[in-house]
């Protein structure tokens, strides 16, 4: 039987699928070192709130091992996760996030 879903259960169920994947050791570690380059100068992760560094470390495992989810969706996402569970990150999490892109990018 179909059940038609919103589109909060969807994000939601695809946040619950990364995130499982995310917190292992291995990844958190590239992850966050991952964010720290983009973090200005005397910023350290430490500094980040947990809600803020949850949705980084989704966004960037989404953007590096999702292929099916295209970057700037990733990143719109991440911006509206901010924009409801954070006092006003949700700016922080875009500047982080699209300096990563684009250095990403440079890579190449």
């Amino acid at each position: 039987f179909f059940m038609a879903r919103t589109y909060e259960e969807t994000i939601y169920d695809a946040a619950v699928e990364a995130s499982e994947k995310v917190y292992t050791v291995d990844k958190q570690a590239e992850l966050d070192a991952e964010i720290s380059k983009y973090l200005k100068k005397g910023w350290t992760i430490a500094r980040i709130s947990k809600a803020s560094l949850a949705i980084l470390r989704l966004a960037i495992y989404e953007i590096n091992y999702v292929d099916s989810v295209p970057e700037s969706v990733s990143i719109s996402e991440a911006v509206e996760l901010a924009k409801k569970y954070t006092i006003d990150e949700s700016k922080f999490v875009n500047g982080i996030l699209g300096a990563y892109v684009r250095g990403k990018a440079g890579e190449k």
